[in-house]
């Protein structure tokens, strides 16, 4: 979250803009509160002992960084969160899914270089 100082507030009070600079973390529980109440999200599945996954997570985190306010990265365990996963049919990780108001609109199955990975995002947000 990033905090601005708000000059119009009484006694300079600070207002926080509740936009993601870092994936969230998501739970089988707010799964679908999140895909409904972010218009752009790229989630990626992943779990610990899953050595592509930790090779990609570097990658969401700076396209979390460069793009916040326009996509909102999520993270779902699929250890701990094994509903989400199969419901959309997810068989390997890392698996990336976007979704565009409230829509699932494009999915990525492995890991895929920065370049291609960034392409891919900035496609939906035209």
């Amino acid at each position: 979250m990033r905090g601005t100082l708000n000059s119009t507030a009484p006694y300079g009070e600070l207002r926080v803009d509740l936009m993601e600079d870092k994936p969230i973390k998501v739970t089988d529980a707010d799964f679908d509160q999140v895909i409904k109440d972010k218009p752009y999200v790229v989630v990626d599945f992943w779990a610990e002992w899953c050595t592509p996954c930790r090779a990609i997570a570097p990658i969401v985190e700076d396209l979390a960084k460069k793009y916040a306010g326009k996509v909102t990265f999520a993270k779902v365990n699929t250890d701990e969160n094994p509903e989400v996963p199969q419901r959309y049919m997810v068989m390997g990780i890392p698996t990336l899914l976007f979704f565009k108001g409230g829509k699932l609109v494009d999915q990525v199955v492995g890991a895929m270089p920065r370049a291609p990975f960034e392409e891919r995002v900035k496609k939906h947000l035209a």
